[in-house]
């Protein structure tokens, strides 16, 4: 008399009776993992980092091996996530090596449909002209104010009122800085961030 047994119990079937004669055996499948965790990290550096998805300012710990990320786990010394992680934040591998990941400038022409690559070179000038463009489109260089006598009189202004700055949740503090930097120097009084490390 046959036994008639599905692909799935096949698999379960097996998947315990493996688990049964390891079990009876004496075999620790937990030292085979911790081995295999071992290997995987072997002649990695590790370096703290901070999750950058959101303000919570969770730990990371990035193992780098040959300039590449190998593993990613929480920061155990963190006193926000003690180790844990979000699933965003356990992601940030598959983000970083997405094949969907732009690495180079693109650039989508007026009226275009499709996006073309273009060179830094050419990307850095693009922003550089339109930006002296702007600026010098909509440069107020001096404002009217009324005095507290009622006498109407002109004040330097010195901005660009046609260019705004925003930072990114992304960015750190040295480069807000910069990015603040840039607004002043530029001469727009609109710039703003979001803040979140």
């Amino acid at each position: 008399m046959g036994m008639d047994v599905s692909r799935r119990g096949f698999l379960k079937l097996s998947g315990l009776s493996i688990a049964a004669l390891a079990t009876g055996l004496g075999f620790d499948l937990s030292v085979a993992e911790a081995r295999g965790y071992a290997l995987k990290l072997e002649g990695c550096k590790k370096i703290p980092s901070i999750c950058h998805f959101c303000s919570g300012g969770c730990g990371l710990l990035l193992h780098i091996k040959d300039g590449k990320l190998i593993h990613l786990e929480g920061d155990p010394d963190n006193p926000t996530n003690e180790g844990t992680l979000c699933p965003k934040a356990a992601s940030l591998q598959h983000v970083a090596e997405s094949k969907d990941r732009p690495m180079k400038p693109m650039r989508r022409a007026p009226g275009s449909d499709h996006w073309e690559e273009i060179s830094w070179e050419e990307a850095f000038d693009r922003i550089a002209k339109k930006i002296k463009e702007v600026r010098d489109a909509s440069w107020v260089r001096e404002d009217e104010i009324v005095t507290q006598e009622g006498e109407k009189r002109k004040v330097p202004a010195n901005r660009a009122e046609g260019i705004a700055v925003i930072g990114s949740a992304e960015v750190d503090n040295e480069e807000c800085y910069l990015l603040t930097k840039f607004s002043r120097l530029i001469g727009t009084p609109y710039h703003e961030h979001q803040a979140r490390i």
